[in-house]
């Protein structure tokens, strides 16, 4: 036989041999070695490794993020209404030893899934109204379903990282009940601040009006108090007056009456020897 081919003949069992004997596992992946069945050892590291072969083989496990997508469910809130979620999950192999020890591969997994987040969503949700859970507090209660419903799968060698509702309906015949519902109580909620806002503004009006008078009240108080300091000083004026030259101031007294009584053709009828008419009578 030909050097060359025997050269063949040897290489070619050296790769047969290479491929019984090694083999890769890749970032993405972890293993599990075999021997007879038996599961005797557990690779979660990427590089190229050793088994003996046809006695031992090699189970390959994904070591990546997976996701479950559950179909829709109906759950009952604590108010007694019917909701149909629809959610999913991101979930890994934590173990895979514990993992194929107990739900074998992906379809015993999603199995198991199934039973485990259903199972929290509709305690859950059962313990909130309709209207939190579609609002305010679906983070929290999402947050609470994961940690527990993780507790429970990491039994099965399953570590559940994130449940999440995808869209929250109602059904059909219970849509136009509950659309009636929430428009009313809308419409409370619109009229009670309506009403607050009114009674505010009323209160501004009557704080303003309150201020009015007080405003108007201390001005009329400053001018009575100028008007009798005003008159006071012409009746000190009209005293100065007197004293200096009381004819004079006599004089002009009686000429402030004949302003006022001869006003507007008024008719008086005096004698002519009146006190009232000496200045009138005299040249």
């Amino acid at each position: 036989m030909k050097k060359g081919t025997i050269a063949i003949i040897i290489i070619i069992t050296l790769l047969i041999l290479a491929n019984l004997t090694l083999f890769i596992v890749d970032e993405t992946k972890q293993a599990i070695v075999l021997q007879f069945g038996k599961p005797i050892r557990v690779i979660k590291e990427p590089g190229l490794n050793f088994k003996l072969p046809f006695i031992q083989n090699v189970l390959f496990f994904e070591d990546r993020l997976l996701v479950y997508d559950a179909a829709p469910t109906e759950v009952i809130t604590k108010d007694k209404k019917t909701l149909i979620v629809d959610n999913y999950a991101r979930w890994k192999i934590l173990d895979p030893l514990t993992f194929l020890q107990t739900v074998r591969d992906l379809n015993g997994a999603q199995a198991r899934l199934d039973d485990i987040i259903y199972s929290e969503l509709r305690v859950d949700l059962g313990l909130f109204n309709m209207s939190e859970i579609v609002s305010e507090k679906r983070e929290s209660i999402m947050r609470r379903v994961t940690n527990i419903s993780n507790e429970k799968a990491n039994t099965y060698g399953i570590e559940i990282v994130d449940v999440r509702i995808k869209r929250v309906d109602l059904p059909p015949e219970n849509e136009k009940y509950i659309f009636e519902r929430m428009r009313a109580e809308r419409e409370r909620i619109a009229k009670q601040y309506r009403a607050e806002g009114q009674e505010e503004a009323a209160k501004i009006i009557a704080e303003t009006e309150r201020e009015k008078t007080v405003i108007l009240a201390e001005a009329y108080k400053t001018a009575q108090t100028l008007k009798g300091e005003g008159e006071a000083e012409a009746v000190r004026i009209y005293a100065e007056s007197f004293n200096q030259d009381p004819e004079f101031y006599k004089f002009y007294r009686t000429l402030e009456a004949y302003k006022n009584t001869f006003r507007e053709k008024t008719t008086v009828l005096l004698s002519t020897d009146s006190e009232f008419l000496k200045y009138l009578s005299k040249p």
